[in-house]
Order: structure tokens, then C-alpha cells, then sequence
């Protein structure tokens, strides 16, 4: 009997079944990368201890990287150039053979993959938090064995929106005249509480099953581009979720910032020290290795295998999901360098490919210190296209609330444009009245209409790429509180039983349906506009609560007009001759009315005119 169950152990062994391997991320890769090398890393019990081979002639392992955790083998692969697109075994030995494999998968690129469209100023994005959009499959809003189910009624919990309430809208934001979709993230967050944010990952590779599967993004990718939008992908690479599942066991002890030390260091958000030519050392180490909250595990990019763990990951959903383009979170947090190793690894592969890093601060010096082309004092350079133009963002909504007095009012947006020559190239910033991690604009323009029209319309006019929060288009808005909680509440007519309907108009007030007319109109002309897409610009110093700009091309002006005046103001057009000389008729494109020049144009109502000559 002894002998037969010997027999038995030895024939399990040789086939695989006495130790197995956990996990392979990434989960497959693509032949004829521009990139030939492909860094595996591997999860099982004691696996680390076994000696790897590949069953593939086109493929061959070139290092195998040893770790102290003995549960992590790392191999680096190279793929030969033509290899062929296909399934083969990694296979692990010990002294008896074969004692564990895991199939793999080469998988073919995306025709023209790294020539692929990609989001720019004839864009406009539609900013989305997935789990407060629209709720398109109640069967996923529990899961079982995942840590936070659904709780609706609480300002910080999972409230069911998900993947397939987008696609079941995605005839309404195509309507609406937006051009492309920034999601918070999408992937898994198998935290406690507070995870329908997105942003503490425990899972790089796996879209959240409360929110879908990564077959739903697939899918939802692909449906967006055929009714001509793309999708934005949200990616963290500063930290993960304290539940990540590498967390319990990690590979090395340098795999996290501050990895051993309790209690935990916490970032001191000092940004400028990164540039500032006499921040001590250790006011930059504390910015950067700084952990963002306890519940956020600050990850260390210069571990080489999380470098290359991270690069490969945001490549791979590139490729996998068909993205137009990546927003990267709190861009300055991770270690500079390996920023730049980052976005060039990624505009290796596709060249064109548009990222925009989240840069928070108010100050254009530092929000150009980022951007492709800049030439810093320190000779730091990236190959990071776009940075969100929170200065503008600033300035906003104080020139439209603030009284017409030196210094303040509109000037602010006409100085704040004039530090441009901060920018390598200012027409590819991401531009926006608000986003998920403040008050919506309604607000902050203290829901005047007028200021709230002359906000939309500065952005939708303005260089660079605009970018509108989900909702804003029906005045939604929080009184009486800045909570996130509130500010990303569930839009109307997302819940089945919802009585108001920001889809259909149902239950809207009359001054939310002009809302979102006025904005519609807005956006489906910019999308035909090529002028404001691609025009030169020029702006002229505010006068009387007036401030115009022009943007222009050699077979197309467009003038933009933001009054504050509450009384009838005339505009005398001789300073503007050099646009308007000569022209004799232009149309409005708000009100849709014709009008004749003259000399003067006189501005009865408060709020923006967009002329087209």
C-alpha cells in the first residue's frame, strides 16, 4: 500500500499538482512589441526555490531574479523578434521534475496598436465616478467574499454604479457632444470601507467585479469607440490599497516606502521642495516616500522590479482595453525619476499617446516643470504630453465672484493666461472648472447662472483640452457642505425608482433643462470647431467687467465675450480691428441669432457671447 501511494505522490509531482503557481502578472503579453523583454512575475508557495522553463521556441529566459521571499519568482523573458502569437507552459522544476506549470499566453497587437487615436484639444472629456453614475446592473452591487457590499444611504459608501450603467449611457454623453470618457479608477478595491473611490488598488490587473469585469471594460471600450469617443483610463502609481494582496507577503523588503517602520511616515505634500534649489534632503524624501494615508501604502518605484511592474501594467491595459489615453494620479508623489522612465517607456511603445499627470498646486512654475520639452534649471526632463492646469482652475472661479477692483475679477484669468510662457506647450493642458476632488462649479460660482454660463463657456473656448464633470451639465451640486462624499453624489436617474432624471429631463427644473441645452449646444459646436481646437489665440486686458479673446485661423475668427456688467455695456470694436476690420456679419453661437458690425456692439445681458466671423 505504502509503495502505491508513493508511486502516486511521485506521478502528481511530475505533472504539477504537488505545488502550483498562485499567480503570473501580467496575465499574458503581446508579440512584436517595440519593447522585446517582458518581466514576469510569479506567486506560489515556495515557487522562488524551483528553477523556471519555458516551452517555447520564441521565447527564452534571459535572468531569473531572485528575491527573498521564496513564495516570488521574477524572470526576465526575451521574445524574438516575429515570434508568433500563441499559448505555451511555464513550467517550474524540483529534484523530482516537473513539479508545477501555468499556461501563457503571446497575444496578437491591435492592428496599427501604436499609431492608435488619442485624446488632444479637439477633445472634450467627460469626467465620470463610476459608482455614482448609474447603477446599469443591480447583480453585481453585492459580492461575495469582497470586504464592502452596498450601502446606498451612507454619504461614503458603494452606492452601485458600475460599467454597464455607462454603456447604457453612452448614447447620452455622445449627445451631449463629449468626445471622450475619464473614469475614476476602475480597478479592484477589496478595501474595509471607503473603496468606491477607486484609488487604494488591490488589484493591478483586475477590473472591480462590483463594477464589472475586465470583459466590461473591453466592451465598454469598444462601444465607445464606435460612436466616436475613447476611453480614459485612471491609474495610481504612487500607492496602492493596504488590502492589496501582495501586502501580506511581499517580495522584498523595499517594496513599499517605509516598508518596516511603524509608525508610518506621511507625506508632507511639500510639492515645490522637488524643485526648490535649498529644500533640505529630507523635506523631499518625506514628500515623495511619504505614505498618502495609512489605508494607501506608498509603493517604491525605485525597486527596479516595481518599476517594471508598474510600466508593464499601464502598457498592458493600453493594449488590452484600446485605451485614448491615461490620466496619471498625484503625478509628483512617486519618485521623479522613475516618472520619466514611466511616460517614456509608454510613448516607446506609442509614440503620439497622450497621458496627463495630476499636478495640484496653483503655481505654473511647477506645473510646467513636469510637462514634455520643459528645460528645468535641474535638467530634469520627461515624456509626459499634458498636466492639469489647476492655476486656471484657481483663478476661475474667483475672477467671476470677485468684484471688478485692481488686482481682482476677470484680470486674474487675463494674467493667469499671460504665464503661459511657463508651458512647453499650453494648447495640450487639461483644462477644468471642477473635478472629483472639489466643489462642483455651481457652487463655487455661488449658483449665479450668468457666472456658471461664463465659466462653461471660458472652458470649452479656452486653449487646451477641456474636461467636465459628470453632472455639471444639470447644475448638480452640494449645499451646505464640501464633503467628497456629496460632491460625487449619484446622478439623477442613474437608480431605477429615481424620481428625478438627468438622462431623459424628467423631474428637471426649468433652469437645470436650460443647463443642460446651453451646454449641449456649447459642446456639439466645439466639436465641429476646428478653430477652437487648433486656433492661435489672443486675449486683451479686461475692461469695464469685459474681457474678450479671439482664436483664430487663417479662414476663421471666433470672438468670446465675458460680461459682468448687470446694466447695458457698450464694447467699442476699433481695439479689436485687426480681427473684426472688414467684417461685416457674425453669428452668436449661444443665442443661434445673426449680427450686423458696427463700430460698436452694445452687451445688454450679463454672461458670455461667442461670435463667430
Amino acid at each position: 500500500m505504502k509503495s502505491i501511494i508513493s508511486i502516486l505522490l511521485l506521478f502528481c509531482f511530475s505533472f504539477g499538482y504537488g505545488q502550483s503557481i498562485q499567480r503570473v502578472e501580467p496575465p499574458h503579453w503581446y508579440v512584436d512589441m517595440e519593447n522585446n523583454r517582458l518581466q514576469l512575475m510569479l506567486y506560489g508557495r515556495n515557487i522562488g526555490k524551483l528553477l523556471p522553463g519555458i516551452v517555447n521556441d520564441d521565447v527564452k529566459i534571459v535572468d531569473i531574479l531572485p528575491v527573498p521571499n521564496k513564495n516570488y519568482l521574477f524572470l526576465d523573458l526575451e521574445i524574438k523578434e516575429g515570434a508568433k502569437a500563441k499559448q505555451f507552459d511555464i513550467l517550474l522544476y524540483g529534484q523530482s521534475g516537473v513539479v508545477a506549470r501555468k499556461n501563457y499566453e503571446l497575444k496578437e497587437r491591435r492592428k496599427n496598436s501604436s499609431s492608435r487615436a488619442t485624446f488632444s484639444s479637439k477633445d472634450v472629456m467627460y469626467l465620470i465616478t463610476p459608482d455614482r453614475f448609474a447603477n446599469g446592473n443591480p447583480d453585481n452591487d453585492e459580492i461575495r467574499g469582497m470586504k464592502e457590499g452596498l450601502a446606498r444611504e451612507v454619504e461614503y459608501g458603494r452606492h452601485g454604479g458600475d460599467i454597464q450603467g455607462i454603456i447604457d449611457n453612452l448614447d447620452y454623453i455622445k449627445e451631449m457632444g463629449f468626445t471622450a470618457i475619464w473614469i475614476n479608477p476602475l480597478t479592484e478595491n477589496d478595501q474595509d470601507d471607503w473603496s468606491y473611490h477607486g484609488y487604494a488598488t488591490t488589484d493591478y490587473y483586475k477590473i472591480d467585479r462590483r463594477f464589472g469585469s475586465n470583459e466590461d471594460y473591453l466592451k465598454l471600450s469598444k462601444l465607445a469607440k464606435e460612436k466616436g469617443m475613447g476611453i480614459i483610463m485612471d491609474q495610481i502609481a504612487n500607492h496602492c490599497g493596504h488590502q492589496h494582496w501582495w501586502m501580506a507577503d511581499p517580495p522584498t523588503t523595499d517594496w513599499i516606502n517605509y516598508q518596516d517602520q511603524e509608525p508610518k511616515t506621511f507625506t508632507n505634500h511639500r510639492k515645490f521642495s522637488l524643485l526648490d534649489p535649498y529644500a533640505a534632503p529630507k523635506d523631499r524624501e518625506i514628500m515623495t516616500h511619504g505614505w498618502f494615508v495609512k489605508t494607501m501604502p506608498d509603493l517604491n518605484q525605485r525597486n527596479p522590479l516595481m518599476s517594471t511592474y508598474l510600466i508593464q501594467n499601464s502598457i498592458w491595459w493600453i493594449e488590452y482595453a484600446d485605451l485614448y489615453g491615461i490620466r496619471q494620479d498625484t503625478y509628483s508623489y512617486p519618485f521623479k525619476e522613475f516618472m520619466t522612465d514611466w511616460t517614456c517607456a509608454i510613448e516607446k511603445e506609442y509614440p503620439g499617446f497622450t497621458i496627463v499627470g495630476e499636478e495640484w498646486v496653483d503655481d505654473p512654475g511647477i506645473i510646467s516643470y513636469w510637462q514634455k520639452g520643459k528645460e528645468n534649471p535641474d535638467g530634469y526632463t520627461s515624456c509626459l504630453k499634458s498636466v492639469m492646469d489647476f492655476p486656471m482652475n484657481v483663478a476661475l472661479a474667483k475672477a467671476l465672484n470677485e468684484p471688478e477692483v485692481w488686482g481682482k475679477g476677470l484680470v486674474r484669468l487675463y494674467e493667469i493666461l499671460g504665464k503661459d510662457y511657463h508651458y512647453h506647450s499650453p494648447m495640450e493642458l487639461v483644462i477644468m472648472a471642477d473635478n472629483h476632488d472639489m466643489s462642483r462649479i455651481y457652487e463655487q460660482v455661488e449658483k449665479d447662472i450668468p457666472n456658471f454660463q461664463m465659466a462653461m463657456a471660458y472652458i470649452l473656448t479656452m486653449r487646451g483640452i477641456p474636461q467636465i464633470y459628470y453632472g455639471t451639465e444639470i447644475l448638480m451640486d452640494h449645499p451646505g457642505t464640501d464633503s467628497h462624499g456629496m460632491i460625487r453624489s449619484d446622478f439623477p436617474g442613474g437608480w431605477k425608482g429615481d424620481t428625478k432624471n438627468g438622462f431623459t429631463g424628467r423631474g428637471l427644473t426649468t433652469q437645470e433643462k436650460e443647463a443642460k441645452e446651453f451646454m449641449k449646444n456649447l459642446l456639439n459646436w466645439r466639436k465641429e470647431n476646428s478653430t477652437i481646437h487648433n486656433g492661435q489665440l489672443m486675449h486683451f486686458e479686461p475692461q469695464k467687467g469685459v474681457y474678450v479673446y479671439f482664436r483664430y485661423t487663417d479662414k476663421e475668427t471666433v470672438m468670446v465675450v465675458l460680461n459682468k456688467n448687470e446694466k447695458a455695456i457698450t464694447l467699442d470694436l476699433s481695439r479689436f480691428n485687426r480681427f473684426v476690420k472688414g467684417s461685416t456679419k457674425a453669428k452668436e453661437i449661444i443665442s443661434g441669432k445673426k449680427i450686423t458690425l458696427d463700430k460698436e456692439l452694445t452687451l445688454t445681458t450679463r454672461g458670455p457671447q461667442i461670435f463667430v466671423f
